[in-house]
Parts: structure tokens; sequence; C-alpha cells
């Protein structure tokens, strides 16, 4: 039987939603596939992104930018976790999808500065994804068999 499959949207698939796959797919293991897309992609993922998840030991390099369309003809999608207002707004309900969650995170590729200060607003919203991915993937934990059971939702605000 397949792993429940997670899908995590933004509207760019640059930096949030890589951040948060990989922080996922590291912290549940085996329990569920891991995937990320975005509503309107840019194409890339964000060198800053790649760097700071490299910081906590966690290699994004080889990981594309796709648009949520290519996994609506896929297999079911258990779990979508929207991490921006605006995916979570042109969110499509997937085929077989039992919950979704909106858990929104400031974007970094916006944030104003130098560098340094850039680098900073990644590093902090990957450490709220991480803090938010891990509790996540604890829940998933203990639920006994997740192949088998529907997932708890969280309701959008």
């Amino acid at each position: 039987m397949p792993k429940p499959l997670v899908l995590i949207l933004c509207t760019g698939n640059s930096c949030r939603s890589h951040m948060a796959e990989a922080i996922l797919r590291q912290a549940a293991g085996d329990l569920v596939e891991v995937q990320s897309a975005g509503s309107n992609p840019t194409g890339q993922v964000h060198p800053m992104a790649i760097q700071v998840m490299q910081e906590i030991g966690i290699d994004i390099s080889a990981h594309r930018s796709k648009h949520m369309n290519e996994f609506l003809d896929r297999r079911p999608v258990h779990t979508v976790i929207t991490v921006c207002d605006n995916a979570a707004e042109s969110c499509p309900l997937f085929p077989g999808q039992m919950a979704r969650h909106h858990w929104p995170f400031p974007d970094p590729a916006h944030a104003p500065g130098s560098e340094q200060e850039r680098l900073t607003a990644f590093r902090n919203v990957r450490d709220q994804i991480q803090a938010l991915f891990h509790a996540y993937a604890a829940g998933l934990n203990d639920q006994p068999n997740i192949k088998n059971q529907p997932s708890y939702s969280v309701e959008p605000r």
C-alpha cells in the first residue's frame, strides 16, 4: 500500500514550501510521502532557502519548482498544507483529499535589507516551519496506522 501523500503548497514554490517539504520528510520518516508545489511556480528554488537548509544539515539543492496541477492526476493526495494565503485561496480540492491545513508563513524572498538581513529572514521562517512541522510529524507518529486513518484537520483562518 502506498504511503499517504502530503502536498505542501505556496504560490511560487521557491522557498517556504521546499523548506517545509524537506523538514517534514525528515521528521515524518517513512510514515508519509511529502511533495511541494506552487500555484504560480517561479521555476527555481531560492538560493537562500538552499543555504539556510544546509545550515541545519538538509540539502534541497536538487529540488525543483513544480506546479500544483502536476498532482491533480496523480494518486490521491491525502493531506494538503498551504503555507501562504495566496495558495490557500487558489488551492483546488485534490482527488482523495482527506485533510487540509493552512499554516501561513511570511515570504522571506520578499524580505528587505542587506544580504545578512535577508538571510536572517530566511532563518526565522525556516525555524518557524521547523517547529510547526516537527509538531505535526509528532502527531503523525502518534497515530498507530496513518496509512488507514484519515488525518485530523485544522480549519483555515
